[in-house]
């Protein structure tokens, strides 16, 4: 063998040694996405409403997972939805991380800009391009300073109830997953040594207290949330949302019927949010060196619905479309430790949530909706337009099939694939 080669690869077998014998290692970092000046916010499908003031700021929230040669990104974007076709702009912007590895997810706060690219009643596109081009580099910024920012850690991961007045289903009040998932990552040497890296937090609520149509831009819930962990417990808090479709909300309701919908409630549920979540972490087992693993899954959704179809078509953001009406998505399947973590790309109803963790290989399951994608409601075949209630979420669904054909292939995906470490 000449020289030349012996060195290269004597040189790339030391390196992946070391990158072997680094263990578990985690890194976070944040961006501001606010615009400034403010934009219309949108809650949903029509027009942006004017925003005159903002009550907290929007954040790209990311942390980055490393184990041996695996690396993972998960971020959080305070938005009400954030398309593939964003998030793999940034893709293609971070180092190190394979693309199919970062996991991109939108809060689902109602007041914030337009992502979709939503045509109005005339067909106009009202979403400020220059804008998401940004957050796109701010999101990709925000997972290059994490990476860059890796040092040697351990996790602690744990799944309960959060209690006490947080969120409830507006269609069917007991109808809701009460579960908070929370992956907290802590430093073991250096003068982050013992020290919060970051604490992510999965629940599933919809973050729309204040809402799009009082002209305020906030992060809503989020913000509150934010601040508290990262005040008692520091580091960087990231907040992931669950299956929160039809329609669970922030339970804001008050004695005389109405409901409060002030920054002053935003804190309260946001708060109590976080103590709960860290309540949950706060007994958790040290998970020295844990195990990680991610793989990836495309499948093709159907796109029946009219609504979806003039949205997909008439988008700015150049949504594209296979074998006919048929939209191509990607869903993760992520173990860290005994934690393992299923994506969903939209809101899915409470009970294809519970039939998802049930069937996952883990004793922690954690469901990051919207994430990767945010294509509207996703519910059963059973549901789809079965009841007067369920109306708007099935005009605002791809169609009849999507729950189906996401559970399949979900299901396929978590048998083929090792359990999380507890299972």
């Amino acid at each position: 063998m000449p020289k030349k080669l012996i060195i290269l690869f004597t040189f790339s077998t030391v390196w992946s040694f070391a990158a072997l014998s680094q263990g578990f290692m985690a890194g976070a970092s944040l961006k501001i996405i606010t615009p400034d000046p403010l934009l219309p916010v949108s809650g949903g499908v029509g027009t942006p409403k004017p925003a005159t003031e903002k009550q907290g700021d929007l954040f790209v929230r990311a942390m980055v997972l490393r184990s041996g040669n695996t690396k993972v990104a998960i971020v959080g974007v305070d938005n009400l939805g954030w398309p593939a076709v964003l998030g793999d702009k940034s893709r293609a912007l971070i180092k190190d991380i394979p693309p199919e590895n970062v996991l991109i997810g939108a809060t689902h706060t109602h007041s914030a800009p337009d992502a979709y690219g939503f045509p109005d009643e005339k067909g106009e596109i009202l979403a400020d391009m220059e804008y998401l081009n940004w957050c796109v580099r701010q999101i990709a910024d925000a997972v290059n300073e994490a990476n860059a920012n890796l040092e040697p850690a351990v996790i602690k991961t744990a799944v309960g109830a959060a209690k006490g007045k947080i969120a409830y289903n507006y269609y069917a009040t007991q109808l809701y997953d009460p579960r908070c998932g929370v992956i907290q990552a802590i430093g073991t040497s250096g003068k982050n040594k013992d020290k919060v890296i970051a604490t992510l937090v999965n629940y599933a609520i919809h973050p729309e207290i204040i809402g799009s149509k009082r002209g305020i831009l906030t992060p809503d819930l989020c913000g509150p949330l934010y601040d508290r962990v990262e005040e008692k417990a520091g580091g960087i808090a990231i907040f992931m949302n669950g299956a929160q479709g039809g329609m669970v909300t922030a339970d804001n309701r008050r004695p005389d019927g109405k409901e409060a919908n002030d920054y002053e409630e935003c804190k309260r549920i946001g708060e109590l949010l976080a103590d709960e979540a860290l309540s949950i972490i706060e007994q958790a087992d040290l998970q020295q060196d844990p195990n990680l693993f991610c793989t990836s899954k495309t499948m093709e959704l159907p796109v029946d619905s009219e609504m979806m179809r003039m949205i997909v078509d008439n988008s700015s953001l150049g949504l594209k479309m296979v074998n006919g009406y048929h939209i191509r998505t990607t869903v993760n399947l992520v173990n860290i430790g005994t934690a393992q973590i299923l994506t969903i790309p939209g809101e899915a109803l409470p009970n294809i949530g519970y039939y998802l963790k049930r069937n996952m290989r883990t004793n922690e399951a954690f469901l990051f909706g919207l994430t990767n994608d945010a294509f509207g409601y996703i519910l059963t075949q059973e549901d789809f337009n079965s009841f007067e209630r369920y109306d708007y979420i099935s005009r605002t669904s791809l169609g009849e099939m999507t729950g189906e054909l996401f559970i399949q292939e979900a299901l396929q995906l978590i048998r083929e694939n090792p359990g999380a470490t507890n299972y």
